[in-house]
């Protein structure tokens, strides 16, 4: 993000976290760039491969179930949520955004999970090209770190 100040992260390893990836299909394109993305990083930080449970929903509504699923069967370290939702003409798009990202919320406090919600929420298709790749590395970088600082206060 243009100008945001991200403060100086520590930048702990993965090895041994188990990370789920709930993906939206809609805008597959994009959604599929962020998980590309998202999963070579976690290979980077150390999450071995066979570690990272990944699933596809039709849509972002759709997230916060499969989270709630992951969640209950247990055993994650962390969670990623990765969609795309582009406006359209109708009050469709606030609705979409504002729900899943209520759901995501409410899933992670709830469960005392980490999740980062990457639902990308863009004006156009352009908007969503152009951010799906550092997004989806920087759902990678944030699951581990916020899964590493909750295990330090644990």
């Amino acid at each position: 993000m243009f100008g945001a100040e991200k403060g100086k992260a520590t930048r702990q390893g993965g090895k041994g976290l188990s990370i789920g990836i709930v993906q939206a299909r809609f805008n597959e394109s994009v959604t599929n760039a962020l998980a590309v993305a998202c999963k070579a990083e976690l290979a980077v930080l150390g999450v071995d491969g066979k570690n990272i449970d990944h699933v596809t929903v039709p849509g972002a509504l759709e997230i916060p179930v499969a989270l709630q699923a992951m969640a209950e069967k247990g055993g994650y370290d962390a969670l990623v949520a990765l969609g795309c939702i582009i406006r359209g003409e109708t009050y469709h798009f606030e609705l979409v955004a504002n729900e899943s990202a209520a759901g995501v919320t409410r899933v992670s406090l709830d469960y005392q999970l980490p999740i980062a919600n990457v639902i990308l929420t863009t004006e156009n298709m352009d908007q969503a090209i152009a951010r799906q790749t550092d997004k989806g590395v920087d759902a990678a970088r944030v699951v581990i770190e916020i899964a590493n600082l909750l295990d330090d206060l644990g």
